[in-house]
């Protein structure tokens, strides 16, 4: 009989630990039990119940604290949004501050190719748990029915599936276009004589063939649905997943026109609703799909939450109190013109931004309060809030309000200004390119920069369109797996005085280095003798490559 929760436990084998001084080793977590196929499906029918709770954990589990180390409280193990945090922070354009307290130093450095750190296996472990969870909700449903609500949660879960694997085949291996037939990841596709023990890694191809069958799954069978909540997938949601595999994919006509089939029905925020602190709640109307955390897994995780790390406006924040609010690269803040709105999305050099001229943050302890810049030096009685360094993020609010210990952020994981950057790209790749410089200056001119010109920063149209995703996505995960499809080397540097990433940050990588492919866990090559692992490259040192250039920040 098929187990269905066999994959799991296999992953979180003991393993032997490496010594380290950055608090960033793996842990064992316990096995956990199995259900075979046919009791699923029987339970499913006896308690109708339990088919919606599996469910609806599927949502519930993406911005869920302790889901890479259940009975672990790391700060640093929030789910997805801790892997988005991740991939920003190994890119070039947002940075952590290189102290002590910076979970994420890891990211930073690169060392996160270590297999035997928590931080990079926590990003793999969660989408293999979210595909075992999404694998037991379709088996759960008999293959052959035609029981519209159950086709509808199939079609979620497998969307949901799809999402998981996309989390992490980009970044165990290069691009489509390059490395279609080269080793990505393993694909756990079940069954009663599937063997997890020694399961390889499928192809590039393969990975993304399987991904791609979800997906247009999902797209057919979710015509017409609705959604119980944006925290749940529908078929903009589908169209927008799809579109994203599509471009990975290099099938440009096909990710512009399924991004130009998600955006229906949404608007991008207005000027006026960006120039202040926002994207942090789930119901802003341009957001297509988020991750909803509800006040009492706040409550639960205060410090495993998006506003405790990503916020510079929680009063109860990790980040907010250690001087680890993400920063932005100046080589890139540099290049967004003073006209754009979204220059105020961080503070300058002399701690000033116009998006937060109307904000307070009031400490009621001590009776003081500060408004507006003030906020960058303000520090409260409580140390919850330390002073803010030049070009430090407010892109990012606070839902619960400015200086709130309730750290209950939602994080956007589409929104319909990606779908429209999509679309810009698919069609200039397709040979459009006069479509997808009316798309791009009709969304930039209308949306964030009124004085906006495609030729303004003399880049190449594909490199224009690379910096606007850059701009508009920050902090969000995309930049590692768009350097990746893309061919584009790493570079967080020009030479000295050029950047202010921390010294030890301080890198630049060749497109083709193999340090650039992720590693994967010890646990995992202890119990699925089929993982070769990557290999290629080092560590890179501070100072390295200072002659690299990515076409953006040139």
């Amino acid at each position: 009989m098929m187990k269905l929760n066999k994959f799991f436990y296999l992953m979180l084998g003991i393993t032997a630990f490496a010594v380290t001084s950055c608090d960033d080793i793996d842990e064992q977590e316990p096995a956990t039990g199995d259900l075979t196929l046919e009791q699923v499906q029987k339970t499913n029918i006896d308690v109708p119940t339990r088919t919606e709770a599996s469910f609806s954990a599927l949502f519930n589990f993406i911005g869920k604290a302790r889901t890479g180390y259940p009975a672990s409280s790391r700060a640093d193990d929030f789910g997805y949004i801790m892997a988005a945090l991740s991939l920003d922070a190994e890119g070039a354009d947002l940075f952590l501050q290189d102290n002590n307290y910076n979970w994420f130093s890891v990211a930073g450095e690169l060392s996160s190719r270590n297999a035997n750190y928590a931080n990079p296996a926590i990003r793999y472990k969660i989408p293999y748990a979210h595909i075992g969870m999404a694998n037991e909700v379709i088996a759960g449903f008999p293959e052959d029915t035609d029981d519209p609500v159950a086709i509808n949660k199939i079609a979620q879960a497998r969307a949901v599936r799809a999402y998981a694997y996309m989390a992490l085949a980009p970044y165990f291996q290069f691009g489509y276009a390059t490395a279609a037939d080269q080793p990505c990841i393993p694909i756990l596709r079940g069954g009663d004589d599937f063997d997890y023990s020694n399961n390889p890694r499928a192809t590039v191809r393969e990975v993304w063939e399987y991904i791609m069958e979800d997906l247009n799954f999902a797209v057919e069978h979710l015509a017409g649905a609705s959604r119980a909540n944006k925290a749940q997938i529908d078929q903009n949601v589908a169209y927008g997943l799809r579109a994203r595999a599509n471009l990975i994919m290099n099938n440009w006509a096909a990710a512009a026109s399924d991004a130009a089939q998600a955006a229906q029905g949404y608007e991008p925020a207005s000027m006026a609703e960006v120039s202040v602190p926002a994207f942090c709640d789930i119901s802003e109307h341009n957001w297509m799909w988020g991750a909803d955390i509800t006040d009492a897994m706040a409550l639960e995780n205060s410090y495993q939450t998006s506003s405790s790390w990503i916020s510079a406006f929680s009063g109860d924040g990790y980040a907010a109190a250690t001087q680890n609010t993400p920063q932005i690269n100046i080589m890139l803040w540099k290049k967004i013109p003073a006209t754009d709105v979204r220059k105020g999305w961080w503070i300058d050099e002399n701690l000033h931004s116009p998006n937060w001229a109307n904000l307070t943050w009031v400490d009621a302890g001590a009776g003081t309060s500060a408004t507006g810049d003030e906020i960058a030096t303000f520090v409260t009685s409580d140390d919850g809030k330390v002073e803010l360094l030049p070009y430090t993020n407010i892109k990012f609010g606070q839902q619960s309000g400015i200086g709130s210990v309730m750290n209950s952020n939602d994080f956007p994981l589409m929104r319909v200004e990606e779908m429209i950057l999509i679309q810009a790209e698919g069609l200039a790749k397709s040979g459009n390119e006069a479509q997808a410089i009316q798309v791009l200056e009709n969304f930039v001119k209308t949306y964030r920069d009124p004085e906006y010109s495609v030729n303004g920063r003399g880049l190449s149209l594909a490199d224009e369109i690379w910096f606007q995703r850059r701009v508009e996505l920050w902090g969000e995960g995309f930049f590692t797996g768009d350097m990746k499809r893309l061919g584009k080397p790493l570079v967080r540097f020009h030479g000295a005085g050029t950047t202010n990433e921390p010294d030890a940050f301080q890198f630049n990588l060749e497109a083709n280095d193999g340090w650039l492919n992720m590693r994967f866990p010890q646990t995992e090559m202890n119990n699925n003798s089929g993982i070769v692992d990557n290999t290629g490259g080092s560590l890179p040192v501070a100072g390295q490559n200072p002659n690299l250039r990515d076409g953006v920040t040139d």
